[in-house]
C-alpha cells in the first residue's frame, strides 16, 4: 500500500515523534544529543521551522514545531537525521537504519490543542518515570518554556505570548499549565492523530486540512493507543 502524503499548512504548529528502528536506542549519551539538537537548530534555521518544544528519550524524540512552507519541515528532518545517523553510526561503529523509517506527525489546530501537546512532549520522562517532575529531565525544553532558561532552540508560538502581558511573566504562567493532570480523552487524541497521522483539532479544522490537501482526510475508528 502507497504510503499517503503528509500535508502540511504553512504557520500551522505539527507534533512530531520520530523513533529508533525496531524500537531501538538513539541516544546513547549527553554528546550524542546534544549534537543533535544542535544540528537541529542549524536546520530549522536553513529550512525554516520554528521549534516550540521538544524531548529526546532513549528511543525517540518528540517535537512541536511550525514549518514555514509546506516542504520546510520535510527539508529539515531529513537534514537532521541524516547527519545524526552517521555520527551515531560512527562513533559507535554500527551499521544500517537508525530511524524506524520516517517520521510521524501530526498538524495541529492550535487554539484548541497547543498548549496539551506542549506539556505533552515535556511530561513524556515523567510518564516514562525518567524524571519525577518536567524540569528535572534534561533533554526537553521545559526549562526554556517553564523557566525561562535561554535555549537557542526554541522559538515560542504566538499563543505562548498571550500568556502574560509582559515576557518575563510568561514563563510562570506557563508551568501554572502543568498543575493539572491531561485528560485521558486529550491525551487519547493526541495519540490517535500522532499515530495516525491525522489532523488534531475539532471537524472544522479536519475540512480546512482536506481542502488544502484536494482530498477527504477522516480519522479512524480510535483502537488501543501507543504508548509514546
Amino acid at each position: 500500500m502507497p504510503r499517503r502524503p503528509r500535508v502540511f499548512l504553512p504557520g500551522h504548529p505539527v507534533h512530531v515523534i520520530q523513533r529508533g528502528n525496531n524500537k531501538g536506542q538513539v541516544f546513547f549519551d549527553a554528546a550524542g544529543a546534544k549534537q543533535y539538537l544542535d544540528w537541529l537548530g542549524e536546520a530549522a534555521a536553513e529550512h525554516g521551522v520554528a521549534v516550540h518544544a521538544y524531548v529526546l528519550m532513549t528511543n525517540h524524540l518528540h517535537l512541536l514545531v511550525s514549518p514555514e512552507t509546506a516542504l520546510a519541515l520535510p527539508r529539515a528532518m531529513k537534514h537532521v537525521n541524516w547527519r545524526y545517523s552517521r555520527y551515531i553510526n560512527g562513533t559507535h561503529e554500527r551499521t544500517g537504519s537508525l530511524w524506524e523509517g520516517r517520521y510521524r506527525a501530526s498538524l495541529i489546530e492550535a487554539d484548541d490543542y497547543y498548549f496539551a501537546c506542549s506539556r505533552y512532549i515535556e511530561l513524556n520522562p515523567v510518564r516514562a518515570g525518567l524524571a519525577k517532575a518536567p524540569g528535572a529531565y534534561r533533554w526537553s525544553s521545559y526549562k526554556a518554556n517553564a523557566e525561562g532558561k535561554a535555549d537557542p532552540l526554541i522559538s515560542h508560538h504566538a499563543l505562548y505570548e498571550t500568556l502574560a502581558s509582559e515576557a518575563a511573566d510568561r514563563p510562570a504562567a506557563y508551568a501554572g499549565l502543568f498543575e493539572g493532570a491531561i485528560p485521558d480523552t486529550t491525551l487519547g487524541a493526541i495519540r490517535d492523530a500522532l499515530n495516525g497521522g491525522w489532523p488534531l483539532g475539532p471537524e472544522r479544522f479536519a475540512a480546512l486540512v482536506s481542502r488544502h490537501a484536494g482530498r477527504t482526510i477522516t480519522q479512524r475508528k480510535r483502537g488501543r493507543p501507543h504508548a509514546n
